[in-house]
């Protein structure tokens, strides 16, 4: 049985302050996550300078900025994500972070070396930087928040084309060729070998009744790839609901104090939060087992008292006829199977039967 992956989402939530993003990852190492995840950006290449917030940024924030003012206070220097991702070594930790442009991206391949790329909602119709993600060769993870089976499509058809081409650049990218290169043997291979899409609802928190779990099963026949969740949901409990329902990956938004100041923090979990979340993820892939019903270990002791077997219900005399009469049904187990009271009847008694003795055969 495979362990559910799952992400502690640190995202912004270290307020652009090496110390506290430090802290972050010792509260995702002390929660027994697998992986951290933070987001690398340069906001100059990642918004305009007039760019408004969301609506649940200026809710969270308390501050209306605009989104460039808002993310510049919020990005950690490529030194400083290099710092955190020695630090992320020496706590045992895996480190993962999203990159929000072509240079960021870069850093990440070429001075952090990950294995493991994730694409946000955000960028999966970005098919430039989608393409630069493909051109890597790395394993990615791709949220799909806001998007349609459609979205998801075109941008699988990207990163196939970008797969198949990275050695050799010399093939136009177009929408024709992202096309051809999702429908291609070759094409499907490689996503299957190297590509997990994240389910997802894009609102800080999510709204219950707009979490559609069900879309993973959706998308799952669809594309025929693992999937994972991505929650933005208060508390804990929609997570481990996605695990019973297939989700392979889990990522959850964490902070230290949801009272501190910025746009995530109130739709984030606390260290506690984040430790019980583990702690029931981890419950529920122990009870979904297998795919196997048979008497369990535990099971086993209780058959003989929790069962019943055939009995006599009067005096029943060596060749006597079994009859409705003078059988019946009753605990405890380990005689003859009820399944066969009916086979039993009309046939004659082997010895005599003392009344509410077990028969024999």
């Amino acid at each position: 049985m495979s362990s559910t992956l799952i992400i502690a989402e640190a995202g912004v939530n270290h307020n652009g302050q090496l110390d506290l993003a430090y802290q972050l990852v010792d509260a995702a190492v002390k929660a027994g996550v697998d992986i951290i995840k933070f987001q690398t950006f340069k906001a100059e290449n990642l918004v305009t300078r007039e760019a408004e917030q969301a609506d649940y940024q200026k809710i969270n924030t308390d501050i209306v900025e605009s989104q460039y003012t808002m993310l510049k206070k919020l990005e950690l220097t490529f030194d400083e994500h290099l710092l955190v991702h020695d630090y992320c070594q020496r706590q045992g930790i895996a480190y993962l972070s999203t990159a929000f442009d072509a240079q960021s991206l870069e850093f990440l391949i070429q001075d952090i070396d990950l294995a493991i790329l994730k694409i946000p909602s955000g960028e999966l119709t970005n098919t430039p930087l989608l393409l630069e993600h493909a051109y890597t060769g790395r394993r990615l993870i791709v949220s799909t928040g806001m998007a349609t089976l459609a979205d998801i499509k075109l941008a699988l058809g990207v990163i196939a084309f970008g797969f198949l081409n990275r050695t050799d650049k010399t093939s136009e990218p177009s929408l024709a060729a992202f096309s051809a290169a999702y429908d291609s043997a070759a094409g499907k291979k490689l996503l299957a070998e190297n590509v997990s899409l994240l389910h997802c609802t894009t609102e800080y928190p999510a709204p219950i009744e707009e979490v559609n779990l069900n879309a993973m099963a959706l998308m799952h026949d669809e594309f025929s790839l693992p999937i994972g969740y991505s929650d933005h949901t208060k508390g804990i409990l929609i997570p481990a609901i996605a695990v019973a329902k297939g989700a392979v990956i889990i990522e959850k938004h964490f902070t230290l104090s949801r009272n501190m100041q910025g746009p995530d923090h109130k739709a984030s979990l606390e260290p506690e939060e984040l430790e019980q979340m583990v702690k029931d993820i981890r419950q529920v892939e122990l009870a979904l087992g297998r795919k196997v019903k048979a008497p369990t270990i535990s099971e086993q002791k209780n058959i003989v008292v929790a069962r019943k077997s055939i009995v006599a219900s009067q005096s029943i005399k060596q060749g006597e006829y079994y009859s409705v009469d003078n059988l019946t049904v009753l605990r405890p187990g380990g005689g003859i199977s009820p399944v066969n009271y009916f086979n039993l009847l009309g046939t004659q008694a082997n010895k005599d039967y003392d009344s509410g003795e077990l028969i024999t055969l």
